[in-house]
């Protein structure tokens, strides 16, 4: 009995040791863990969060994104500081509105700040999961309102969209497919884009004027301006575009890429009914139609982008052939073939000869080689199957320019002469064309004679 006791009134204390070395070495593991916490800081471990906080006011945009790669520790300290109010005034500059900088180009500063904001959350977040980063990035750039939507009452003279369009690239560089399917995604559930570009599509041209602008700065100023690659630009713009049925893609490429009025940067939807436009106005739709046909644009073939080209001639109705002709010769010659070819194949001889005498014109008007008109009718012709065929089509060729210079004589015999007399100065060049595309026909001729003899 007595040894039993004695055995059991000594087996308690040993139980009691071995608790307390169990919570002694907790208390280590947490005095190493803060330790090795602290020791990743360096000697910023010595300085409170504030006066750090204030060292970081001493450094540039670049210098802190550089210092949040030293730890995760560092980094984390930094997205604290980034959400800080001082932080917030430090790093969100607005000055989207005073373009007047003194030796410097318009705007310069302001994007230049942005690019290196969006290198430091890059890195500050680059741990985080996709969706946690755009939600952080969401949660420090939502008291910005020039980056919203319809955030600025002044959008045109605003560089707040452009800056956020900078900010967004420089942040998302390097991601692969799936993470910017995501974050297009959360750009349109911020900006609520389909139902506003369902709206803009579904409306007659020009009824929601204000709303089309809004879209277009969007669009361009956000998703697609500053791509460096054709390949990201090709992605953003599919983005944009395949959710709708090709009516609607023609009519939303026009809004983003049409030509807009010089007074108010709205969209002038008359410009290729009305009469015949220039090069300016038809570029940019020409380079959205480049981007969409190279080979970088995997989602589309050629013969959607042939239908877009052919949906857009009828936005918002029939253009002028002239217009058509110049868009395909700025849209460049392997579209421009392939848009005539289609035509041919399809047996729309007669429309194909129009647009052929149409492309002489704007070669005239606006001094391109006549020898690439007659090139690429020579291209044209191997399309068709018979000789029966593409005799046909040069007959309608000629038939074409026979018709076309009547009409316009009749139209300067009439007398109806506008200031700038258009009807003439448009006969004088069609028949200047004509000459010079039939010269051209002839040199080539003689030069296949020659190497035959």
């Amino acid at each position: 009995m007595t040894s039993t006791a004695r055995t059991s009134c000594t087996a308690i204390p040993n139980q009691k040791h071995k608790r307390s070395n169990r919570r002694s070495r907790q208390r280590c593991n947490l005095s190493d863990r803060d330790s090795q916490s602290l020791s990743t800081l360096g000697y910023f471990k010595t300085l409170p969060l504030e006066i750090f906080q204030m060292v970081l006011n001493y450094l540039s945009v670049k210098d802190i994104s550089m210092l949040s790669m030293v730890s995760k520790t560092i980094s984390n300290r930094l997205i604290n500081y980034i959400s800080s109010p001082s932080g917030n005034r430090r790093l969100l500059l607005q000055d989207f509105h005073n373009l007047e900088l003194p030796g410097k180009r318009e705007g310069s500063c302001v994007l230049e700040h942005y690019k290196s904001l969006g290198l430091l959350l890059k890195r500050c977040t680059l741990l985080l999961p996709t969706r946690d980063r755009l939600k952080y990035t969401h949660k420090v750039l939502s008291e910005v309102s020039c980056f919203k939507f319809n955030g600025c009452p002044s959008p045109l003279h605003c560089l707040g969209l452009e800056c956020y369009g900078v900010f967004l690239q420089i942040l998302t560089a390097g991601w692969d497919e799936l993470e910017c399917h995501r974050v297009f995604n959360f750009l349109c559930e911020l900006s609520n884009l389909p139902r506003k570009v369902q709206t803009v599509v579904s409306s007659k041209p020009g009824s929601a004027r204000k709303l089309e602008l809004r879209i277009r700065l969007y669009c361009r100023r956000v998703l697609l301006n500053h791509w460096v690659h054709q390949s990201d630009s090709a992605f953003w713009l599919t983005r944009i575009l395949k959710p709708w049925p090709m009516v609607n893609q023609a009519r939303l490429l026009y809004i983003i890429f049409g030509p807009v009025s010089s007074l108010d940067g709205h969209v002038v939807w008359q410009k290729m009914i009305e009469g015949p436009t220039d090069e300016t106005s038809l570029k940019g739709l020409a380079d959205a139609i480049k981007l969409l046909y190279d080979t970088e644009a995997r989602e589309w073939t050629a013969d959607d982008v042939i239908s877009l080209v052919d949906e857009l001639s009828v936005v918002p109705r029939e253009w002028l052939m002239e217009n058509n002709a110049r868009l395909l010769i700025l849209s460049g010659n392997n579209i421009c073939f392939t848009f005539m070819a289609s035509k041919a194949v399809n047996g729309r001889a007669v429309e194909l000869a129009r647009l052929m005498v149409f492309l002489t014109l704007v070669c005239e008007k606006d001094l391109y080689c006549m020898d690439w008109a007659v090139k690429m009718m020579q291209k044209v012709c191997k399309v068709f199957s018979t000789p029966g065929e593409r005799n046909n089509f040069l007959q309608c060729v000629e038939n074409a320019f026979a018709h076309m210079i009547m009409d316009m004589l009749q139209a300067v015999l009439s007398g109806d002469r506008d200031e700038e007399d258009s009807s003439f100065l448009n006969l004088f060049h069609l028949v200047n064309a004509q000459a010079n595309f039939h010269k051209e026909i002839l040199y080539l001729t003689m030069r296949s004679n020659s190497n035959a003899i």
